[in-house]
């Protein structure tokens, strides 16, 4: 079973390659994606990372949590499912 993290506080210049390494160092990753304004298409600073089992998902937040990620101290914390449709 695969399990998400969400990353907050992530610098604009970021890439999904870099975070894919980053969270490497935890185990393995899945999946990278960075959430981008639907309008403007530029980064909003979050994004959400899937790692392979919910123990690896667990260790990179642990350890990845407030650690300096170019010049910025992420939040990283389990993904929570979203549920029912907010009508946007």
């Amino acid at each position: 079973m695969n399990k998400k993290v969400y990353v907050a506080n992530l610098p604009f210049q970021a890439t999904e390659p870099e975070l894919n390494t980053l969270f490497s160092k935890a185990g393995s990753v899945m999946s990278v994606k960075i959430v981008k304004d639907r309008q403007t298409g530029q980064p909003r600073g979050i994004a959400f990372v899937e790692m392979s089992t919910q123990w690896e998902a667990r260790r990179a937040a642990s350890m990845l949590n407030r650690t300096e990620f170019m010049g910025k101290n992420l939040m990283v914390k389990e993904a929570t499912e979203r549920r029912g449709f907010r009508g946007r």
